[in-house]
C-alpha cells in the first residue's frame, strides 16, 4: 500500500502549531482558518479516497494578496503548503501531509472580466470549469475543457493536472485553452505570465506552470480562451459485440481524418451500470458502447454521421442510434459524465489514466483485462477513446487491505503496460502520490533530475506539494 506518512513529519513546525495557527489567522480575514480537528477532516482526503491525512489547518483566502501574505508566512517558517481547489482529484494530488496546511481557493470563484471581441476571459482559480461556460453562454460562447466533475472541479485542479475531458479530442486539454496566469510563489511574490495575447513572447513558461501540480505557486487568476458555440452538435450511440472491434473502429475513424468533437468508450460493466443510474437509453446487449459526437450545421452533421458509421461498418456495429433532441443528447451525455459516480454507487474503485497510441487500443484492452483477472478484481472501462486517454475503474473493497493492496499493483501493471506500447503514465489526473513511484518507469533518473532542478528553482526548500510527482528515493535532502 502507497505509504502515505511519506515523508518524517517536521517535528518543529508541529510543537509550534498553535502559534503558526496564531500567525496565519492574523493574515486573512476573521474564519478564514481551520484549525479544529472537525473542520480539518474535510481537507483530510481528495476523490482518492482510499488515503487519508489530517492537516496542520485549512486557509482559505479570498485574495490575491491574501494568498501572498500566506505563502510569504509559511516560506519564512518552513511550513508546507498543499494548494487545493474542489478535492476532486483523482491521484491524490490535493492529499495533505501531517506539519502541512492545506490552502484552499474555493472562496476565490469569480469572473474578472469577460472580452468577446478578444475572446477571452479573466477568472478566478476557484471558479468551477463549468461556470466559466455559463458565464459565455448568453453570447454563444463556451470554455472547451470538459471533465467529466466540470460541475465540482475548479479552474485551479485543471490547471495543475492540466485537465482534459470527453471534448477535448477536438479542442485541446486546458494549456490549449489558456493564455495568461497570475500566480504567487513561496516567497509571496506574485508575478504574471501571459495575458490576453496569443502568444506570449520568450519561454513558454505556461506550458511548464500548467500541470506542475502545484510544485512551483499557486494560481490566483488565469486568462482563458472562449470559443464560439458551434451552429449544432449530435451524439450517436454505436454498440459492438467485442471491445477490439470498438477499439479498431476508433482507430478507423481517426485514421480517415474525421476528428469528431468526442469520442467516448464504455464495456459493458460500465454500460450497466450508467444505464441503471442515468437511464440514457444505452444499449444493453452489447460487449462495447461508443459514444460519438459531430458538431457544425446540420448538414455537416448528417455527413459527418453518415460517414462515420460507413467506416464502422467492417466492424459490425450493432444497436446504432443517432439523437434526434437536444433532451436525448442531454441523456446520453449524463450517463457517460456521471459514469465515475455510478461506479461509486455499486463499489471502490481505483481509476487509472494511462495514454496510449490508438493502434494500440484493442490490444491493450485486452491485457488489462487479463491483468485485473489474474489480481481476482473486476474492471470498468470508460475513457476517452478518441485521444488514447484510458480510464480502466478497477473494483475493489477500500475495507479490506488485502484488496486495496491487490487494486494498486493491478493499476501499477496496467499504467506499466501503457508506457510499455508507447504510452505515458497520465492524460489529465496528474501524477500525485498515485504515480509518484512510477515516475522511472516513464523517465529515466536524469529525466527527472533535470525536472526536480526547475522545481527547485520555483521553490527552493521544497515546501510546495513536496510529496508528490516525484519518487521520495530521488528528493533532495
Amino acid at each position: 500500500m502507497t505509504d502515505l506518512a511519506t515523508l518524517e513529519p517536521d517535528a518543529g513546525v508541529l510543537d509550534r502549531r498553535d502559534v503558526l495557527i496564531r500567525g496565519l489567522r492574523e493574515l486573512v480575514p476573521e474564519g478564514s482558518v481551520i484549525a479544529d480537528e472537525d473542520g480539518r477532516r474535510a481537507f483530510e482526503t481528495d476523490a482518492l479516497t482510499a488515503y487519508r491525512q489530517m492537516p496542520l489547518a485549512a486557509v482559505l483566502p479570498a485574495t490575491t494578496q491574501q494568498v501572498s501574505r500566506v505563502l510569504k508566512f509559511c516560506g519564512e517558517n518552513g511550513v508546507k503548503v498543499i494548494a487545493r481547489g474542489a478535492g476532486t482529484s483523482l491521484c491524490g494530488g490535493a492529499l495533505p501531509l501531517q506539519d502541512s496546511i492545506v490552502l484552499g481557493v474555493s472562496k476565490m470563484n469569480e469572473v474578472i472580466d469577460i472580452n468577446f471581441e478578444n475572446r477571452t476571459a479573466r477568472v478566478q482559480a476557484g471558479i468551477t470549469n463549468i461556470d466559466i461556460s455559463n458565464a459565455v453562454a448568453p453570447r454563444g460562447f463556451f470554455y472547451a475543457p470538459d471533465p467529466s466533475s466540470q460541475l465540482a472541479c475548479t479552474l485551479a485542479g485543471n490547471l495543475a493536472m492540466n485537465s482534459g475531458g470527453a471534448h477535448c479530442l477536438k479542442y485541446g486539454v486546458t494549456t490549449n485553452n489558456v493564455l495568461g496566469l497570475k500566480i504567487v510563489l513561496i516567497d509571496g511574490e506574485i508575478i504574471e505570465i501571459g495575458g490576453e495575447e496569443l502568444d506570449a513572447p520568450g519561454y513558454d513558461l505556461l506550458g511548464l506552470i500548467i500541470g506542475s501540480e502545484g510544485q512551483f505557486g499557486v494560481v490566483t487568476e488565469a486568462t482563458v480562451r472562449i470559443l464560439r458555440s458551434a451552429e449544432g452538435a449530435r451524439p450517436m450511440l454505436m454498440g459492438f459485440n467485442s471491445s477490439k472491434a470498438a477499439g479498431d473502429c476508433v482507430s478507423a475513424i481517426i485514421g480517415s481524418g474525421i476528428i469528431p468533437v468526442a469520442i467516448e468508450f464504455m464495456d459493458k460493466p460500465a454500460i450497466h451500470v450508467c444505464e441503471e443510474f442515468a437511464k440514457a437509453g444505452y444499449p444493453l446487449d452489447v460487449e462495447a458502447l461508443l459514444i460519438i459526437e459531430v458538431e457544425g450545421s446540420e448538414d455537416e452533421i448528417e455527413d459527418l454521421l453518415s460517414r462515420i458509421q460507413e467506416i464502422a461498418r467492417p466492424f459490425k456495429p450493432t444497436g446504432i442510434r443517432v439523437s434526434q433532441s437536444a433532451a436525448e443528447s442531454a441523456a446520453i451525455w449524463l450517463g457517460r459524465k456521471s459514469a465515475f459516480g455510478a461506479i461509486g454507487r455499486i463499489s471502490d474503485y481505483y481509476c487509472m489514466d494511462g495514454v496510449i497510441p490508438l493502434g494500440r487500443l484493442s490490444e491493450v484492452l485486452a491485457d488489462i483485462g487479463k491483468i485485473c483477472a489474474r489480481h481476482k478484481l473486476r474492471v470498468a472501462n470508460i475513457f476517452h477513446a478518441g485521444d488514447g486517454n484510458l480510464h480502466p475503474l478497477i473494483l475493489y473493497e477500500a475495507n479490506d487491505p488485502s484488496q486495496v493492496e491487490r487494486a494498486e499493483k493491478c493499476g501499477a501493471e496496467v499504467l506499466e503496460l501503457c508506457v510499455k506500447v508507447g504510452g505515458c503514465l497520465t492524460g489529465e489526473h496528474g501524477v500525485g502520490v498515485e504515480k509518484r513511484e512510477l515516475m522511472l518507469t516513464q523517465f529515466t533518473r536524469v529525466d527527472l533530475e533535470h525536472q526536480m532542478r526547475i522545481k527547485t528553482m520555483f521553490d527552493p526548500d521544497w515546501l510546495l506539494n513536496p510529496a508528490k510527482v516525484f519518487p521520495l528515493e530521488l528528493r533532495p535532502s
